[in-house]
């Protein structure tokens, strides 16, 4: 089975990816190679709007029918939004993990923190 890995995203080693936009924010979401690990997701617990979490700290789970998996927030910030689909349809995560499937938008506190993340290339090489 292939894994996507999407170009001009950032990535961590616990699987998450990151897409930095250019106001200042960041939507977070799990890879590919994650939702694959995961199985069928059935319930996606994500932090409200307004939240505030750090870098490293878990902020929230997936659960799937294998098991329940802690999500760690990659950056620090507040949650502006959070993807309300999911609280119906958390399978999208496992459709279209990239797309549909993000889980959060975070105002970053710390833009440096990014700089510490893989490139496609360089997650390509982590799950491979």
């Amino acid at each position: 089975m292939m894994t996507e890995v999407r170009n001009g995203l950032l990535y961590t080693k616990t699987h998450e990816w990151v897409q930095r936009m250019d106001d200042g924010t960041a939507v977070i979401g799990i890879t590919d190679h994650a939702q694959h690990e995961a199985g069928d997701i059935v319930f996606a617990e994500v932090p409200a709007e307004g939240t505030e979490v750090n870098a490293g700290e878990e902020f929230g789970a997936l659960e799937s029918v294998k098991t329940v998996e802690p999500l760690y927030s990659p950056v620090s910030g507040k949650i502006i939004r959070s993807n309300k689909a999911l609280e119906n349809s958390p399978e999208t995560i496992n459709t279209s993990p990239y797309d549909d499937g993000w889980l959060v938008v975070i105002k970053l506190k710390d833009a440096g923190e990014l700089d510490g993340m893989m490139s496609a290339s360089a997650y390509s090489s982590l799950i491979n």
